[in-house]
């Protein structure tokens, strides 16, 4: 989106020049009202409208630190952000509130979602942010929306209070895009008919990227640039959370199984192939199938086999 922040180019002087002209205009009209009060009455009018523009000139003082900005308004109009640090002196009757534009962290507690198999998760997100259109922050977005109940508004001048307002939108539509993000896919591939999909467990670059994308969508409309986003918790729900780690143990030994048959069919065939091809022993079908019987037996085992002597010549 358009970005509608302008810079500030109204009447700007050096803070310090315009702490000198205010406290000599302060003393002189001070000067002015006692002097007309011991010799000549009208200059005490001249004093008191001197001591009027001196206050007014002190309504005009405003400091900056980096990163730090002013939105100005003159009379309820947009007239730019202010970002030059330092000490100013602008226009007494434009009125100012300051943001920050450092990166801000937020380390959301994790929320319960149904993944795209319906199983009850648990995730959740650490977000980097930070303003990066200050007219936005301040216009476009509704003050109520923003507010945490007994705190103060975006339309407050106490600084805290307004980047806590930001921070609150923040959580909620990260809230919102996370929840988006994980009903979109399953937890493991452990489910028939999601072998070699992307799940939230072993894609984590791909799902933050897209994660991060669907923050972009939804906080520009505030002016806010998400700087980093991922998840940093990932785990099944609590109730759920015993019957699927059996589920995953089940299936843990099930591919171990797969492996130790696969390599115990390899020594077997192996075997066979070195007798008959060194002479070994003559073996009919009924001995090569005792034989593959007694090798499957050993090394598919969970416990060692125990030895049988034969004594006897392999006819008995």
């Amino acid at each position: 989106m358009e970005k509608k922040e302008i810079p500030f180019e109204g009447i700007t002087l050096n803070g310090f020049l315009m702490l000198f002209v205010s406290i000599l205009v302060t003393l002189g009209s001070l000067a002015l009202i006692v002097y007309g009060i011991c010799f000549s009455v009208p200059m005490i009018g001249v004093g008191v409208l001197a001591f009027i523009v001196s206050t007014m000139l002190w309504c005009g003082f405003l400091m900056l630190e980096p990163n730090e900005a002013r939105v100005i308004t003159f009379f309820g109009k947009y007239r730019g952000t202010f970002t030059r640090t330092g000490y100013y002196w602008i226009n007494p009757f434009c009125s100012s509130k300051k943001l920050s534009l450092r990166a801000r962290n937020m380390d959301a507690e994790p929320i319960k979602v149904n993944d795209k198999t319906g199983n009850p998760i648990m995730i959740g997100l650490v977000l980097v942010w930070r303003l990066k259109d200050t007219y936005k922050a301040m216009f476009e977005i509704d003050s109520q929306t923003m507010a945490s109940p007994g705190s103060a508004s975006v339309g407050s001048n106490d600084t805290k209070s307004l980047m806590a307002a930001f921070e609150r939108f923040v959580r909620v539509q990260s809230d919102a895009a996370l929840r988006q993000v994980a009903g979109q896919y399953a937890y493991d591939n452990t489910d028939e008919g999601l072998y070699g999909e992307l799940t939230l467990r072993d894609g984590s670059d791909e799902i933050n990227k897209e994660l991060e994308q669907k923050l972009d969508e939804r906080l520009d409309m505030a002016g806010i640039e998400v700087v980093e986003a991922r998840i940093n918790y990932l785990a099944y729900a609590p109730e759920i959370a015993a019957v699927m780690l059996r589920r995953q143990q089940a299936s843990a030994i099930i591919t171990a199984r797969e492996k130790i048959v696969e390599g115990a069919v390899s020594m077997v065939k192996m075997a066979l192939k070195r007798l008959s091809d060194e002479d070994v022993v003559e073996l009919d079908d009924d001995k090569k199938a005792a034989m593959v019987s007694n090798l499957m037996v050993v090394l598919c085992g969970d416990e060692s086999a125990q030895p049988v002597v034969n004594t006897g010549t392999l006819n008995h």
